[in-house]
């Protein structure tokens, strides 16, 4: 029986009435009622294919014995919200955690199936779902069709990169236009390895998705058949008293963090997992997420770090291949909300591993993960790179600072300034607190990239980077500029150090120099008003996630 809509109390009776004016009879009220949290919308292609796949979902519950209530939460773009919008992207994760934990607490739902897919979505939801700690299962809606052209395959990287090809004069304006209404070709997740797919397949990762769910296309017509196994198990879960932190848990997370590096994962996965374990109330820091990761080689990368696109992935074994092959360095005891224990589902899945993209480990990669956090005078707190995204030629780069105060001002440049090869655009005032929002600086960064400055050129920031991004880009320097961090002190013309062998990035500026210029730091004028006002006043610094909502030092 359903924790509501029990006859014999009266006190139900309001319940009742309410739920039978929505459609439902008593005899429903008294299975297990899901809640079916869909973030569904029209302008996102990731979410597009949700309206179908709820409906499946619907079918499963009903068939094991329960009750499906489906309700809406936001799912904005981070791709269409470039520039002003992305101010309120990374608010949004935080948004979308609470508003579900609004509902599903008002109307007491006994378990929850989450669907989304994309950047901040799967973050917040998993926020919600640790907060909460009902049973819950996830399923994301699978990748967009690839684009393939005169031989060569694309997907959303590519266009965003052909932004600089076309700046450079590499591209006509004809394959620009052609490129733009066609490289995105169908609904689903974009076809690379962002921060959408790196925590989808984290979901698979750790046991509460099902395997291929997010590497899969869209229209394949196993997501349909996933949908409704997804329904029936969470109404299975419900009765055997299983609850989320069953199998989503500080075992289960450290093996999603060395799944992430072991495939060249996005650099978002550190800010949400350290948001992630602050709800869940673990004692987790960018150091401890910086020793798990190195543990791991790197056996595999995809686009735009190297050519195969999602969909390449999972034809060559997807999610289970990788866990396969990192077997060893995995705790295998943990369960699977799906049944039984990893260990068990490696030992008898039939597993086929494509090894020309799914390298053994005995030929890895990378030897020690896919991340660099670094520390030094610039970033005492810390810093992150994606470190398999990176020209090796560029692990060491010393060059002359150009600082800018905001993404306009760097994106102005690379459009009509020369830019100097050696070196280091530093963009500042763009973190959780100064932009605020921590904007991603997507655009300029595959701009770097198109116009093949991003062997000669570093970038470095206390906003964030897109989980596509390649080349030298430091993001999430901490503490931030607009909280008085030392990168408010660089002055162009300043040498800046990077050093990935080392995981260091400093200024080669005395600590006297950098004190005496202190009194002369003065913010820019970056305004605030509404919810990211509320946003800026309450957000922590990017080294504990740059939580908002969730913060343990607001509890008291």
């Amino acid at each position: 029986m359903g924790k509501r809509g029990n006859p014999q109390d009266m006190t139900e009776a309001y319940y009742i009435g309410l739920m039978s004016a929505s459609g439902y009879r008593k005899k429903d009220m008294a299975k297990p009622v899901i809640g079916i949290v869909n973030s569904y919308n029209d302008a996102n292609p990731g979410h597009k294919p949700f309206r179908e796949i709820a409906q499946y979902v619907k079918e499963g519950i009903w068939a094991a014995g329960g009750t499906p209530v489906e309700f809406g939460v936001i799912g904005p773009c981070d791709g269409m919200a470039q520039g002003e919008g992305m101010h309120h992207i990374l608010p949004s994760r935080d948004l979308i955690a609470a508003s579900t934990e609004a509902m599903a607490s008002a109307h007491g739902f006994d378990g929850l199936v989450f669907l989304g897919s994309c950047d901040k979505i799967i973050p917040g939801m998993l926020m919600a779902a640790a907060h909460l700690d009902l049973p819950a299962l996830f399923l994301t809606a699978g990748a967009m069709l690839p684009y393939h052209e005169c031989g060569t395959t694309y997907c959303t990287s590519d266009l965003k990169e052909a932004i600089g090809k076309r700046r450079k004069g590499d591209i006509t304006e004809e394959t620009f236009d052609r490129w733009r209404t066609k490289m995105c070709a169908s609904a689903g997740t974009c076809s690379m390895y962002g921060t959408a797919n790196t925590m989808g397949c984290f979901l698979e990762a750790v046991g509460v998705a099902p395997f291929g769910s997010t590497t899969m296309l869209f229209c394949d017509s196993e997501k349909i058949r996933q949908s409704r196994d997804t329904g029936e198990r969470i109404v299975e879960l419900v009765n055997e008293g299983k609850h989320f932190s069953d199998f989503f848990n500080r075992k289960s997370m450290a093996n999603g963090i060395k799944y992430i590096s072991a495939t060249g994962g996005s650099t978002n996965a550190i800010l949400h997992s350290l948001a992630i374990a602050t709800v869940m109330g673990l004692d987790f820091t960018l150091e401890d997420f910086a020793a798990l990761q190195a543990k791991v080689p790197v056996v595999g990368k995809f686009k735009p770090s190297a050519q195969p696109n999602i969909n390449t992935y999972h034809q060559a074994g997807g999610v289970p291949a990788v866990l396969s092959t990192i077997r060893n360095y995995l705790d295998l005891s943990v369960p699977l909300s799906f049944g039984g224990t990893l260990g068990e589902f490696l030992e008898h899945a039939d597993i086929q591993i494509d090894r020309s993209i799914i390298h053994d480990v005995t030929d890895p990669l990378y030897p020690h993960g896919c991340f660099g956090v670094l520390k030094g005078n610039l970033a005492p707190l810390g810093a992150v790179v994606k470190k398999s995204g990176v020209d090796p030629k560029m692990y060491h780069h010393t060059g002359p600072a150009v600082v800018f105060d905001s993404e306009e001002e760097v994106r102005d440049y690379l459009l009509t300034q020369k830019v100097e090869p050696g070196s280091v655009l530093v963009i500042r005032y763009e973190g959780p607190k100064g932009g605020p929002g921590m904007r991603e600086l997507s655009i300029p960064a595959a701009m770097l990239v198109g116009m093949g400055l991003h062997t000669s050129v570093a970038m470095i920031t206390d906003g964030r980077f897109s989980g596509a991004t390649r080349g030298p880009c430091v993001g999430h320097i901490t503490p931030e500029a607009w909280d008085g961090g030392p990168l408010a002190l660089v002055k162009t013309g300043d040498i800046i150090e990077i050093d990935l062998d080392a995981n260091t990035i400093n200024v080669k500026l005395t600590d006297e120099e950098l004190e005496a210029r202190k009194k002369d730091v003065k913010r820019p004028d970056h305004k605030a008003t509404g919810m990211l006002n509320a946003y800026r006043h309450g957000v922590s610094g990017a080294e504990k996630g740059a939580v908002w909502l969730y913060r343990k030092d607001f509890e008291d």
